[in-house]
């Protein structure tokens, strides 16, 4: 296992992170994982043995429960807490008030308490925001984040979910008013989903921040067990949520350069899927859930798996973005400036 600088710090993470979206099952969440307490232990253990340090959460996975459950697991199992690195996130929806939901200081600050009392912790390593709160101004979010950081309360602070534009206002705004910065962006991206690349990507290189990568395996279709005209398959995207979007045809002319490069490595899609992040140069952390100790096996396994040049140059071109302004016109502009 690699660990990463996680941004422009020197804390290290876990090219890996174990996700726990999965654990809990109450109400929406119920769609992508049920977990009960037992389980969850063999996964965190599995994962902490495997090398893993670093744990995400988020306050509304089964309204609090995939918390309690990764807290109660640490106990369980003996673990030391300053040897893990917790994140978890703030924004959604967490009961039935007007306020509350969203980055304003009483619901960020309230839910901080919240979250540490269900992680059975007196401190969270990275507290990120979920998403983007279009009412609350940006310097009220920034300024309750900062003040969590100087309680001791937090440690480092990240966003999710955000736009380009998003991340680079906070950053300016907490740069010149001397407030915590942002360190990382936890986002959606995968060989088959590379939207990223037009806009954020270039924005968290030129910035420093650190890219935690959700769902890499795009909510399961490139696991390997969805093939292009079969019919009556079952996975999560099938039976309960189609989701996240991607281009499927696009997708399938994906998973079939990969399927022969999968059996000449002794590997599966997924591996190879997870692998092809792990060599992206901005990505910090992989996050990878499990519903089954046998998924996180297989996960685990993408840490071994090396491409060729090659073979990155075969992927890169089947899975590449379509040209869109500016960037085609920026490419045709920097021709001759960059060497």
């Amino acid at each position: 296992m690699k660990y990463n600088l996680l941004g422009n710090t020197g804390l290290k993470v876990s090219e890996l992170c174990l996700g726990t979206m999965t654990f809990g099952g109450k109400g929406f969440f119920k769609v992508i994982g049920s977990l009960g307490q037992a389980t969850a232990d063999e996964l965190v253990k599995k994962a902490v043995d495997a090398g893993i340090n670093f744990i995400d959460t988020a306050n509304v996975y089964s309204e609090g429960m995939s918390e309690e459950i990764t807290g109660q697991s640490i106990r369980n199992l003996g673990l030391d807490r300053h040897e893990l690195v917790l994140a978890t996130k703030v924004a959604g929806k967490m009961g039935p008030g007007p306020n509350d939901v969203g980055l304003t200081r009483k619901h960020i600050i309230q839910q901080a308490d919240e979250s540490l009392r269900r992680l059975k912790t007196d401190y969270i390593d990275l507290y990120q925001i979920h998403g983007y709160d279009p009412i609350t101004p940006l310097e009220e979010t920034i300024r309750a984040l900062d003040d969590l950081v100087r309680s001791g309360k937090v440690r480092y602070i990240g966003a999710s979910n955000i736009a380009a534009w998003h991340l680079m206002k906070a950053l300016a705004y907490s740069t010149w008013n001397q407030k915590e910065r942002f360190v990382s962006l936890q986002a959606h991206y995968t060989i088959a989903t590379r939207d990223m690349e037009r806009e954020l990507i270039p924005l968290l290189k030129d910035q420093q921040v650190g890219l935690m990568v959700w769902s890499p395996l795009a909510g399961g279709f490139l696991s390997g067990k969805y093939q292009r005209n079969a019919t009556g398959e079952q996975g999560r995207r099938n039976e309960n949520w189609d989701f996240p979007p991607l281009n499927k045809s696009k997708a399938f002319d994906i998973i079939e350069a990969l399927e022969p490069m999968a059996k000449a490595k002794n590997s599966t899609v997924a591996q190879l899927a997870l692998a092809w992040l792990l060599h992206q140069s901005v990505v910090t952390s992989v996050i990878i859930g499990a519903n089954k100790t046998e998924q996180l096996d297989d996960n685990l396994k993408a840490i071994e798996v090396r491409f060729t040049p090659e073979e990155l140059a075969a992927l890169d071109k089947i899975s590449q973005l379509p040209g869109e302004y500016p960037a085609w016109m920026i490419q045709r502009q920097s021709v001759g400036r960059i060497s």
